[in-house]
């Protein structure tokens, strides 16, 4: 065998060695051994993908002499990961459980690329139903009640809707549901409980995305306001970690509720991310009703982007 080739089978050899039981620095060190790229080729890819780290923290980082803690840090680390072609969440997850919360109990939170996925799935199934991205509707208010099952699963949702026409002859919204990983869209429901009737329906199963019309009973006028409700079935999916809500521009109230029907989870925390590429921030611990079994947040005046709650198992 070629001596660069026994050092190829070497270098990958403890590359998957170390993404198995870390810890991190040395699994970023042998990634990047095993991609032969210097420092500064790494800085530059990172620049390519909008995030800038020093060569040094990098340096730093590999060593173990210091570990990315910060946002923009860990945003670096993630597209590390593509960058070195290293499993979704492998780098994350050794940082994750070095702070003390192993894999199986920390929030599993959607990977970048699948968003992107479910993102260009949603544009599709938008484009089939013939729904532009301005649906004519301003959002006044949007208050979620979403349902944990005894399973620890997204059993499903409520959602009360408060829109506003800013255009004559609006007669409809789209509802689009995007399920945990591992979700069977096929098999979810949605039904149309106030002021509204079930349209088309359309569905991605392997991002979970389903999108679905409820028709109004009108066609509004510019300025007209209407109330509708309707809730979504899911109960498909595993284990639940989070729910989260995007908003393609800034609206009224938003008020999220989450009810655990069975176990109550250890800890839970409010998000926010400014897109799906952003790191999350806005962490906020929240209060969880031993008694209702539930916990809530309210967001006055929402932001375009996302916020969402997560939650921790025992």
């Amino acid at each position: 065998m070629p001596l660069a080739t026994q050092h190829a089978d070497v270098a990958t050899a403890d590359l998957d060695s170390a993404l198995r039981g870390g810890p991190f620095h040395v699994a970023l060190r042998a990634a990047i051994a095993a991609r032969g790229l210097p420092l500064q080729r790494v800085q530059h890819h990172l620049s390519r993908h909008g995030v800038k780290v020093g060569v040094t923290s990098l340096s730093y980082w590999q060593q173990g002499a210091r570990r990315p803690r910060r946002p923009e840090s860990l945003r670096a680390v993630r597209a590390l990961e593509e960058i070195l072609r290293l499993p979704e969440e492998s780098l994350i997850r050794l940082l994750t459980e070095a702070d003390g919360h192993p894999s199986a109990q920390r929030p599993a939170a959607r990977t970048y690329r699948s968003c992107m996925e479910a993102s260009g799935a949603l544009d599709r199934l938008l484009a089939e139903l013939g729904h532009p991205a301005d649906g004519g509707l301003h959002t006044l208010g949007l208050h979620e009640r979403v349902r944990i099952g005894a399973h620890r699963e997204l059993a499903g949702r409520e959602s009360q809707h408060i829109v506003r026409a800013h255009r004559d002859g609006v007669d409809r919204f789209v509802a689009v549901h995007h399920g945990d990983p591992g979700c069977a869209p096929a098999r979810m429901a949605v039904e149309a409980l106030e002021n509204c009737r079930t349209g088309r329906v359309r569905m991605h199963h392997d991002t979970g995305v389903l999108v679905a019309e409820l028709l109004f009973d009108r066609r509004l006028r510019a300025g007209e306001t209407y109330l509708f409700r309707y809730g979504v079935e899911d109960g498909t999916a595993g284990t639940s970690r989070e729910y989260v809500r995007g908003f393609g521009s800034a609206g009224g109230q938003y008020a999220l509720q989450v009810c655990f029907e069975a176990a109550l989870p250890a800890r839970c925390h409010r998000f926010t991310q400014h897109s799906v590429a952003a790191p999350r921030g806005g962490r906020q611990e929240l209060p969880l009703s031993t008694l209702h079994h539930s916990v809530h947040l309210v967001e006055p005046r929402v932001r375009s982007g996302i916020v969402g709650i997560a939650w921790e198992w025992e």
